[in-house]
């Protein structure tokens, strides 16, 4: 019983610690947006926003930075709450100002935040590897997972609603508060320690986010990271533009998309984390491939003809949930291949590795999309599932999940 209580601790302050990374990350690059807008910017003024993005990007260059500050429980603690008290002071003075009169300073104070948000992160993902061990980090990957979904919602939902009523400064202050309380569970946790002896660890280099690439027989895992969700990133990045095609209002693609569909994501977090802990990544994750070909058939189907709003809800639904579980499965597996001393390099390496390969899959699969249609890209997306499928069933069939 007590195990249990420490292991759901556990498990909860993670989740306050990712969602505190979601949540101003996806109010400032969705509803800052809309109240933009609504305030006349410039649709290139506008456009800078993208720049805040950039953080996550190019967080792999300061991880070995993380991995060598961060040694000890006491390190790691001192770190993340160090970057959530920054993140936090910046999201602040960022609310104080007038958004119309000051629209590049309050981008600068957003990206500079976001830079200790994803410091915030790697530090983070180190501790969550070096506390946990095999099959554990299946429920521990749910809760990024979720954290993850939870924000999106909060951030880009809530708050959207929120904002109308009570305003750029008073919202973003409140904001502010609330990334300082996410930190509060682990600086109480008493019960997380460090699974992993500290004299079988290496020192990090500050190159080792390039050395992770020279490990023998790392590009199977690269490949894996690089092709398994990439057919429904493509999907997901073309969804609103199909959804307005189909003659949908902005409220009902919010509703669809942003609320039904990343609740569904949400909800499978837990599940699939605890079928990870009982069979191990490798084994859940060809049937988790199997669901995201079923989402991206489904949909080159419904193309094919005008679908019912029901049809896409549905659709909308799996393609979500397939995703929220891939996240889980493509987590762990990263935390599997990571080398001692070297946690949050290596994982951070290989997260932004799946940031990247989705961005050109976004930008791929819109362009198939405008030269041949929907149907034709949905199609195009139908292949790389069924090739990843194919990828984890048969090339990484013999490998087996690190217990």
């Amino acid at each position: 019983m007590k195990q249990d209580l420490n292991q759901r601790n556990k498990l909860s302050t993670f989740f306050c610690l990712y969602l505190a990374q979601a949540v101003p990350m996806s109010f400032f690059t969705t509803a800052l947006q809309v109240t933009m807008r609504e305030q006349r910017f410039s649709l290139s003024a506008i456009a800078l926003l993208q720049l805040v993005k950039l953080p996550w990007i190019l967080k792999m260059l300061w991880s070995p930075l993380v991995d060598r500050a961060c040694t000890t429980m006491r390190g790691y603690k001192r770190l993340i709450v160090g970057s959530e008290l920054v993140y936090a002071l910046l999201v602040f003075l960022a609310g104080t100002l007038n958004l119309q009169l000051n629209v590049a300073t309050v981008i600068l104070l957003v990206l500079l935040s976001l830079v200790a948000s994803a410091t915030q992160d790697i530090a983070t993902d180190a501790l969550a590897i070096r506390s946990t061990k095999g099959r554990e980090r299946g429920l521990m990957n749910s809760m990024q997972s979720m954290g993850s979904f939870a924000g999106s919602l909060v951030g880009s939902g809530l708050l959207l609603v929120v904002l109308h009523r009570y305003g750029w400064n008073s919202v973003t202050q409140c904001l502010s508060l609330f990334v300082l309380v996410a930190a509060l569970p682990l600086l109480f946790n008493k019960k997380i320690s460090l699974q992993q002896d500290e004299d079988k660890r290496q020192r990090a280099r500050l190159t080792d986010f390039v050395w992770f690439f020279g490990q023998r027989g790392v590009w199977r895992q690269i490949l894996f990271l690089a092709l398994y969700y990439m057919g429904i990133i493509g999907i997901m990045s073309n969804m609103k533009p199909y959804m307005v095609d189909l003659g949908y209002s902005m409220k009902d693609i919010g509703l669809i998309n942003g609320v039904v569909g990343v609740t569904s994501a949400f909800a499978v977090g837990y599940p699939t984390g605890m079928l990870v802990r009982r069979y191990g990544y490798a084994r859940v994750r060809p049937a988790v491939a199997c669901a995201m070909l079923g989402a991206t058939l489904l949909f080159t189907i419904l193309s094919v003809s005008v679908p019912t709003t029901v049809q896409i809800v549905l659709a909308t639904v799996l393609l979500w949930a397939s995703y929220g579980m891939a996240t889980v499965v493509v987590y762990t597996s990263a935390m599997s291949h990571v080398r001692p001393g070297k946690e949050g390099t290596d994982f951070t390496v290989q997260t932004v590795l799946t940031h990247l390969t989705g961005i050109v899959a976004a930008m791929g699969s819109g362009a198939v999309a405008d030269v041949a249609g929907y149907t034709a890209m949905f199609a195009v997306q139908t292949a790389i599932a069924l090739a990843s499928l194919a990828y984890v069933s048969l090339a990484l069939k013999k490998e087996t999940t690190h217990d």
